[in-house]
């Protein structure tokens, strides 16, 4: 990437929401943080157990060592634990992203989407209870029917796609706005769903799936931007 364009990684993948939303007491002090945290690590241990299906408060606040009272505390059921869980996910993976863009200094617009494809295939295998980021997907029609949280796996990945978007656009000159964006976020389910089907059952991953991502997230891409010139685009056998 250019050195001297205009975007800041960090503010390009920043957050657009808060991710503490769903807490009933704003930790004030570093000891409450903790506490928080500690309950946030307590439920991804137990995700990766036992799934969010079955996951219960007691299950947290017994991996927490605390008390049921001070899951309570802060989160009024176990549904607002889990999409706590899952909005620190999805700054973890916002954070990657701008580190692998950071480390890699892409070349060219395909490396740069294969960076985000890198992120996520390394907090599957590094960070506990990243299957969360499918929780949305499971709660999304109950939610909706009910008037609950809004949980929607739409709001993260197109805001995501749009800032992409802007880096693709103003480093690699690709036609920005709408049409980008929304390939984008076509891209990105594609490659949400090929990579959660190889960690289903490998904690490493099938890498026959995570190769294939790569091939179809590239083919479609390249289809409307053409060839990226890239030594790391995939090439089939």
């Amino acid at each position: 990437m250019t050195s001297g364009g205009t975007l800041s990684l960090d503010d390009v993948f920043g957050s657009d929401s808060d991710a503490s939303g769903q807490i009933r007491t704003e930790p004030v002090q570093q000891r409450s943080a903790d506490r928080l945290t500690t309950l946030l690590d307590a439920a991804a241990a137990v995700v990766d157990e036992v799934g969010f299906d079955r996951i219960t408060t007691a299950m947290i606040a017994e991996r927490a060592g605390a008390s049921i009272g001070t899951v309570y505390r802060y989160y009024p059921d176990r549904v607002a634990v889990l999409h706590g869980l899952r909005e620190r996910a999805v700054q973890r993976f916002r954070a990657r992203v701008s580190d692998e863009l950071k480390a890699r200094a892409p070349e060219n617009w395909w490396d740069a989407v294969d960076c985000a494809v890198t992120a996520f295939v390394g907090l599957y295998r590094s960070e506990p209870g990243f299957r969360i980021m499918h929780f949305a997907d499971r709660e999304r029609t109950a939610l909706d029917e009910t008037g609950g949280l809004d949980a929607s796996n739409e709001l993260e990945y197109g805001f995501f796609a749009k800032r992409m978007a802007d880096v693709l656009a103003e480093e690699f000159g690709l036609p920005g706005g709408p049409d980008l964006a929304f390939r984008l976020e076509v891209a990105v389910e594609m490659a949400d769903a090929l990579l959660s089907r190889a960690f289903y059952s490998d904690p490493r991953g099938d890498e026959r799936f995570i190769t294939e991502c790569r091939h179809i997230v590239h083919d479609y891409l390249v289809g409307y931007y053409g060839p990226s010139s890239s030594p790391t685009a995939p090439e089939r056998a």
